[in-house]
């Protein structure tokens, strides 16, 4: 198993940035297709960005590409999501997730594949 605890939200004008991390606990991080989700209030969650398990292969959804970047430090066990020029519509819960079913340079978009979950941090861009 592996535990994921989010941090780095906050509240950031338009324009902004604002970099989260998602802390994985135990050793067996690299074994693990990341990603990251958001859920706004009202909607259902949706998928952010993902990063294959060596960190080779990353994907993003075409609302944030080109703003969002995320990252993995396998000697922290940690991934990043930089989210730059933040947008009212980023405003959202951001919860990172763990998949250890994709392998090599695959990495998946949907939530029901990914086997752990954060708690989710607040991020919200105030106009």
């Amino acid at each position: 198993q592996v535990q994921l605890t989010e941090s780095g939200g906050g509240l950031v004008q338009v324009g902004g940035s604002l970099r989260l991390s998602c802390a994985a606990s135990g050793r067996t991080f690299s074994r693990y297709a990341m990603g990251w989700f958001r859920q706004a209030p009202g909607k259902e969650r949706e998928f952010v960005a993902a990063i294959s398990r060596s960190g080779g292969s990353t994907y993003y959804a075409d609302s944030v590409k080109g703003r969002f970047t995320i990252s993995r430090d396998g000697a922290k066990n940690t991934v990043y999501l930089q989210m730059n020029s933040l947008k009212p519509e980023d405003t959202a819960v951001y919860y990172c997730a763990a998949d250890s079913r994709r392998s090599g340079v695959t990495v998946t978009l949907t939530p029901t594949a990914y086997d752990y979950w954060g708690q989710g941090t607040q991020v919200t861009v105030s106009s």
